[in-house]
């Protein structure tokens, strides 16, 4: 790698502010897990690093407001796997963090981080969205929220503006919503997923009355596909139902190829395991 500096500032308005709009050499770091490899790699050599390891004023730690649930964007994901509020609120949560890659990581890297780096492949993104997940943004031109989907914009792309930073993840209430996430990996159980796909389902009884149902890692970024939700609304759990709800995301979604499968292959998980998803939510796994 080639020199750089690195800055710490205590507040988040000094870290803003040190950030170059117009430089893109100047960059935040949060935990560093992924950046420290495009560093190694030569894919990325920056000038200058805004630390915000040392910032205070509410940028780590898990709030819970009723039943809505906010998480600092420094919060590393070790302490939100660990965390009784996150379980109580969103136990989908803590069931995806053991298979986000390894401890090491997982007691490093942090949410902000993980919602940030616009990596199709990370497992946090789609439950955000599949639970209806929003971020707060801060910059200097004040704050604002946006929702996790329209956050992640393309590959490796999001909406933040180079001088905004993520304070904090909001997960909604979630009243009697059911939630799960499956990872299809070519290696390991922890290692990058080939597909991801995330569920929400609010349903009565056997029917489903509404869903979200989100895919990642097999398309550009996690997005939500509406097609498999329509199919799924008002639907009875059974072969038939789910069938076809994994049929329209099949056709539905733009999905590419790389090392850990081809778009054929990919597709086809992805036709299984919407309808896996769909039981595994209901089963309350």
């Amino acid at each position: 790698m080639i020199p750089f500096e690195i800055v710490e500032p205590a507040t988040l308005k000094e870290a803003i502010a040190l950030i170059d709009p117009d430089d893109p050499s100047v960059r935040p770091i949060a935990g560093g897990t992924a950046l420290m490899l495009m560093m190694k790699a030569g894919v990325f050599q920056p000038r200058k690093l805004v630390s915000l390891r040392k910032l205070n004023g509410g940028m780590t730690g898990i709030k819970a407001q009723g039943e809505a649930l906010t998480i600092g964007a420094m919060t590393p994901l070790s302490e939100v796997e660990h965390s009784a509020e996150v379980a109580r609120h969103a136990p989908v949560i803590p069931r995806i963090m053991k298979r986000l890659s390894n401890v090491r990581v997982r007691n490093v890297a942090t949410v902000g981080g993980a919602l940030a780096h616009g990596d199709p492949h990370m497992d946090l993104p789609p439950v955000a969205i599949a639970l209806g997940g929003r971020v707060r943004i801060v910059g200097t031109s004040g704050e604002r929220e946006l929702a996790v989907e329209d956050l992640l914009t393309g590959y490796y792309e999001t909406a933040l503006k180079p001088n905004e930073l993520i304070a904090a993840l909001q997960i909604p209430p979630q009243g009697k919503t059911r939630a799960a996430y499956c990872k299809v990996t070519a290696g390991s159980a922890d290692d990058w997923p080939a597909l991801g796909v995330a569920v929400a389902i609010d349903a009565d009884g056997g029917a489903i009355k509404s869903a979200r149902v989100v895919v990642s890692a097999a398309t550009t970024k996690a997005m939500r596909l509406k097609s498999a939700e329509k199919a799924l609304a008002g639907a009875s759990i059974d072969d038939k139902a789910l069938k076809a709800a994994g049929e329209a995301a099949a056709a539905e979604a733009d999905i590419i190829a790389d090392v850990r499968g081809s778009a054929a292959y990919k597709r086809e998980l992805l036709r299984v395991y919407v309808g896996r998803a769909v039981r595994l939510a209901m089963e309350g796994k």
